[in-house]
C-alpha cells in the first residue's frame, strides 16, 4: 500500500512569523486554540484509534501503470492506488534521490512509535544551546523555539511537520533516544521493517543532504502509508493550524501553519481532497512533496514528487496527478 501528505516549503526560517500565521489563523470560523484544529481534523482523535500492527508496505506496478513524461514538471514521481496496492503513475520511481524535509514524516513516525504512553505528550523537553546552534549552522528551517524554551513533545511533533522545523525534529530525537545519532539508528530500523532498507537509508532526521541519505519516491511513499496508518501521525500531517503551549519564553504561545495544506485548497484537484503532506527543498533534491489524498468514493491515494523546478510546480504535479 501507499500513503501520501502535504507540508511547509523548506528554504526560509519560520521563527519571526508569527504574526503572518495569527492573520490566517483568524480565518478558522471563528474558532481559536484547539477548537479550530479539531475543525479541520477529517479524521478521529488519536486516542479512539487503535495503534496498527508493524506490516510490510508494498504497491505493485502493472501493465496498466502509466509511463509519466513531460506532462509534470518533476524529474521522480510515483501515484499509489492504497487500497488496491497498485503503482497507478511513475517517473523513475526506483531512482535514489535525497528527501529532503520530506525525511520529517520517518521522524514523526519513528517519534510516535518510542512513546510509552499518550501521556507523554504533555511530557516537556528543553530546547538546548547544541539544538539551536545545529539549526543555525546548517541554515535549517525551524519553528523559532528559543535557547532553554520548554516544549511540550505534542508541540515538537507538529513543530516537526507543519513548519518543517528541524529545532522540534531534534528535540524530538533527544526525548526519543537521547541523542540525534541514536534516533537515526531507530529510523534506519524502521526502514527494515518497512522492507525498505535497500534503496533507503537516513544518516539525520531533519533531511539534510548528505550523500548516504537517501531513498525512492517509491520508499517515500511507503513511509507515508504507514505514517497515516498511526493515529497521532495522521492526526499532525492533516492539520492545517496548530497552536503550541504557553512557554515563558513564548508566553502566548505561536501559530504555527501547514502552508501546503493551506495553499492546496486554492487549487482544482478534482474530485480528490487532500488529507494531509509533507514538501522538502535542498539545493540537491529540489522542490519536493508527499501527499495523502481521498476520492469521493473514500479510496486513498499517494503523490510522492521530487526534483520540480520550484514549490508552484511541484504543487501543480501533485494537483494533476
Amino acid at each position: 500500500a501507499g500513503v501520501f501528505f502535504w507540508g511547509k516549503l523548506d528554504g526560509g526560517r519560520g521563527d519571526a512569523k508569527a504574526s503572518d500565521l495569527l492573520e490566517g489563523a483568524d480565518q478558522v470560523a471563528g474558532q481559536t486554540g484547539e477548537e479550530a484544529v479539531e475543525a479541520m481534523l477529517p479524521h478521529p482523535r488519536l486516542d479512539s484509534l487503535p495503534r496498527p500492527e508493524p506490516t510490510v508496505y508494498a504497491a505493485q506496478v502493472t501493465a496498466d501503470t502509466a509511463a509519466l513524461g513531460t506532462e509534470i514538471n518533476s524529474e521522480y514521481a510515483v501515484l499509489v492506488d492504497v487500497a488496491n496496492q497498485a503503482v497507478l503513475a511513475e517517473k523513475k520511481a526506483d531512482a535514489v534521490i535525497n528527501p529532503a524535509s520530506m525525511t520529517k514524516v520517518l521522524t514523526v513516525l519513528v517519534a510516535s512509535e518510542h512513546l510509552e504512553s499518550q501521556a507523554d505528550l504533555a511530557d516537556t523537553v528543553t530546547i538546548d544551546f547544541s539544538i539551536t546552534d545545529y539549526c543555525y549552522r546548517n541554515d535549517c528551517s525551524v519553528v523559532g523555539f528559543l535557547v532553554d524554551e520548554e516544549v511540550t513533545v505534542k508541540d515538537l511533533f507538529y513543530g516537526t511537520i507543519l513548519p518543517s522545523g528541524a529545532d522540534a525534529a531534534l528535540g524530538l530525537a533527544n526525548y526519543i533516544a537521547g541523542s540525534q545519532e541514536a534516533f537515526v539508528a531507530l529510523m534506519n530500523e524502521k526502514l527494515e521493517e518497512l522492507g525498505l532498507s535497500d534503496t533507503a537509508h537516513f544518516t539525520n532526521c531533519v533531511g539534510l543532504y548528505d550523500a548516504e541519505h537517501y531513498c525512492t519516491v517509491y520508499d517515500m511513499a511507503m513511509i507515508l502509508k504507514a505514517a497515516m496508518d498511526d493515529p497521532l501521525c495522521r492526526e499532525v500531517i492533516s492539520t492545517k493550524i496548530h497552536y503550541t503551549e504557553p512557554s515563558a519564553l513564548h508566553p502566548e504561545g505561536m501559530v504555527l501553519s501547514n502552508w501546503f495544506m493551506r495553499r492546496i485548497e486554492d487549487k482544482d484537484s478534482g474530485a480528490v481532497t487532500v488529507l494531509g503532506g509533507k514538501t522538502g527543498y535542498v539545493d540537491e533534491s529540489g522542490n519536493c512533496a508527499a501527499s495523502c489524498g481521498q476520492d469521493e468514493g473514500g479510496n486513498l491515494y499517494i503523490c510522492v514528487t521530487g526534483k520540480a523546478g520550484s514549490s508552484s510546480l511541484c504543487m501543480a504535479d501533485h494537483v494533476a496527478l
